[in-house]
């Protein structure tokens, strides 16, 4: 089956965190240094809190792995938590504004928030960057890389140029303690990070993710849910602390006439062995999609993220879910900015979903058969003609 998917399990203080991940095709070698490397970089980021300096987060295979590549098995990957006490964890009566804890008591019909919270955590977070580096060792395969970062922390913003090449963009933000491509904006974001700490409170911020290499038609226009958009919108969004996302030029899209905004086409048939197959554009205000389908620019993708909710300083007002009385929000170790963090894991749900709009397109068993699809694709829609279309 070439159907691409994966869950997760475990709890922030459990024992471990746990993926289970089906639809790999057999005989995909699986870089452990570029999974571990992934997990190490959700867990920095200036801003982040005392719980990283506790994990050092490292992938195990535990199925669907054989020296050194994937079976085509349910490949299973742990996350082992150094900090688990969750039998030994306080119960959590006041539940904290902005985080699940309410909400989810009540669907559980409990007053403790404790088993809310464990779930709840972004912590599970971990789980998604391996799974996502998973699917980024599939794609650089067929040419396809992700590179996400920082744009902005709070108000601080950066203008990272559109045209920037993948190599560049990754050597910028790899140079940056907030991971944005900008080193005086770094400079400034650390500035107001050190600031919120000061003052006992939190900054959220927006983080992009540029895919380059994509071939034209990974996804579908047949149905809402087949659409490459959508699905991706859906995985950013069920991003812990994720308010906001947009593709392309997004919200500011309904400000921009149409004659401003759509992105000609031209056609060079100097560069038809590029992913593009010869189809540019001047602009990509589409952010590489059209249609519910990839056309061949970069895929742009942007997620706002909110402050974190738990504050050490300012707790916010909260109800003892016992006793009803007004009191405090109850205080759970956290960070003060995570908003490095979170481009490390949108990165990762967007290149799981290039992946498995990958598989679905291109099919096969193994890698093999894969490779051999994607190769009899591009072949035959480098050479379209009419007399192609009447057979």
């Amino acid at each position: 089956m070439a159907t691409l998917t994966y869950r997760t399990a475990g709890e922030s203080h459990g024992p471990a965190l746990i993926s289970l991940i089906e639809g790999l095709p057999a005989g995909l070698p699986l870089d452990l240094e570029l999974i571990n490397n992934e997990l190490k970089r959700r867990q920095g980021g200036y801003g982040r809190g005392g719980r990283q300096k506790l994990e050092t987060d490292t992938v195990q295979f535990l199925t669907g792995f054989r020296r050194g590549k994937a079976t085509g098995a349910p490949l299973t990957a742990l996350v082992a938590n150094r900090d688990s006490r969750l039998d030994d964890t306080p119960a959590l009566y006041k539940p904290r504004p902005g985080h699940a804890d309410l909400a989810g008591a009540i669907k559980y019909l409990m007053s403790d928030c404790r088993e809310i919270l464990e779930r709840a955590s972004a912590r599970e977070t971990a789980n998604r960057v391996a799974v996502g580096a998973v699917a980024k060792c599939l794609l650089r395969l067929f040419g396809i890389e992700v590179v996400g970062f920082v744009t902005a922390i709070g108000t601080v913003a950066a203008e990272i140029p559109p045209d920037l090449p993948p190599a560049q963009l990754l050597a910028l933000r790899d140079a940056s303690d907030t991971y944005c491509p900008d080193r005086t904006t770094t400079e400034a974001q650390i500035d107001l990070i050190r600031q919120m700490k000061s003052e006992g409170d939190t900054v959220g911020g927006i983080v992009e993710s540029r895919v380059f290499g994509c071939p034209i038609g990974l996804g579908s226009m047949v149905h809402w849910d087949w659409k490459l958009d959508s699905r991706i919108a859906a995985e950013v969004m069920g991003v812990q602390a994720i308010k906001g996302v947009e593709i392309g030029r997004g919200f500011e899209s309904a400000q921009i006439v149409g004659s401003e905004l759509h992105d000609p086409i031209r056609y060079d048939a100097s560069k038809t062995q590029e992913a593009n197959l010869g189809y540019v554009r001047d602009t990509n205000n589409a952010g590489g999609l059209e249609g519910g389908m990839t056309n061949g620019q970069t895929i742009v993708v942007r997620a706002a993220m909110k402050p974190i909710a738990t504050l050490l300083k300012k707790p916010m007002p909260s109800v003892h879910l016992e006793t009803k009385a007004a009191d405090k929000a109850d205080y759970e170790r956290s960070d003060v900015c995570a908003v490095s963090a979170c481009s490390v894991i949108i990165e990762a749900v967007v290149a799981f979903e290039i992946a498995r709009a990958l598989r679905e397109k291109f099919g096969g068993d193994s890698l093999r058969e894969m490779q051999a699809n994607f190769n009899n694709f591009m072949q035959s829609a480098r050479h379209l003609s009419k007399d192609d279309l009447s057979k």
